[in-house]
């Protein structure tokens, strides 16, 4: 054997002994699948020692950090559309349409509290200052608050005030934190992407949700109603609704029914989608992973929370697709 062949070797033996990162991406519901790309590294026998996250990626990194990725797990297997329309308290008064105090409360079910700096795995998450758009590093300090403020998507949820700054979507700025994963330590770092796929396929499909079409027809049936007496009492009548039924007004508007004419969510995703697969492919252009997987999530929408299960399947198939270059990249 020649020398540069016992050099690769034992670079490659280095390389192999080295700390792995992952940086989870961002894509709100498509970052389900991160859940089982983290499971199926497990099965291989990869289990990263620093996590950052942005967004979503934010939200399952903590539950990785904490020990509580199959809690989870089950948690987002079990969602059903109406779990998710109950977390929304809508609100037209404050930075966004979701208020964001359910989302809290969500966070609080799902992830411990806890500081960042206590939990068994390295865990940072990625935020975006407002009023300078300065990309933000959440390393220190309350866990939720880290993960309340990187999940802040603008236009859908309120902006999360931290230290006397409003912090929102770490995705404006760090769709995958790769560089903050090495800036953590990282010798080898697994970026995972949401976004790969999913250009121009941003509108909403055909099939209607037999929920959303629910809450569709009793919205209907209940404005009918309204139609009767004078304005000033229609008006008093609709401040007064349940939110059940703000929701469901809201809802309607947010997904619209006209498939020529895109709805809210279906502008704010298209022009998202855009926005973070272009920066991503110019962060990691400048400070490339050693491993990206690309999981195939153009079948799900912004907001389909209830498709974990075709999210987390979607992961673990991603990995196996992976599998060569993973094993040739990091010893199990």
């Amino acid at each position: 054997m020649s020398n540069d062949d016992v050099n690769k070797k034992l670079d490659k033996a280095n390389f192999n002994n080295a700390r792995i990162g992952i940086a989870l991406g961002s894509g709100s519901a498509r970052g389900w699948a991160h859940i089982g790309v983290l499971q199926a590294l497990k099965k291989m026998g990869i289990e990263p020692h620093i996590v950052a996250g942005s967004s979503i990626g934010a939200l399952v990194g903590a539950a990785y950090a904490g020990d509580q990725l199959d809690d989870m797990e089950t948690m987002v297997k079990a969602l059903k559309w109406k779990d998710i329309v109950g977390y929304l308290d809508m609100s037209v008064t404050g930075g966004g349409l979701v208020q964001g105090d359910k989302i809290a409360d969500f966070l609080r079910e799902h992830v411990k509290e806890a500081d960042i700096e206590s939990m068994p795995h390295r865990f940072a998450a990625v935020a975006t200052d407002l009023g300078n758009g300065r990309e933000v590093w959440l390393q220190q300090g309350d866990l939720l608050e880290a993960v309340r403020a990187s999940v802040a998507l603008p236009g859908l949820f309120t902006p999360h005030k931290q230290n006397n700054r409003w912090l929102v979507d770490g995705g404006l700025v760090d769709p995958i934190p790769v560089s903050l994963c090495r800036a953590m330590g990282a010798e080898i770092v697994i970026a995972v992407s949401l976004n790969v796929d999913i250009i121009g396929k941003h509108s909403r499909p055909n099939h209607v949700h037999e929920n959303e079409r629910a809450i569709d027809e009793s919205t209907e049936k209940q404005l009918a109603v309204e139609d009767e007496p004078d304005l000033w009492d229609r008006i008093s009548n609709q401040l007064e609704k349940a939110t059940h039924l703000r929701k469901n007004i809201l809802l309607s508007r947010l997904f619209g029914k006209k498939e020529e004419v895109p709805g809210l969510i279906d502008v704010l995703a298209g022009s998202l989608n855009i926005m973070q697969d272009r920066i991503s492919r110019s962060r990691m252009a400048g400070d490339p992973p050693d491993i990206i997987l690309a999981p195939r999530l153009s079948h799900i929408e912004l907001m389909e929370f209830d498709r974990g299960r075709d999210a987390i399947k979607e992961g673990v198939a991603c990995v196996e697709r992976m599998r060569a270059e993973l094993e040739y990249t990091v010893s199990v």
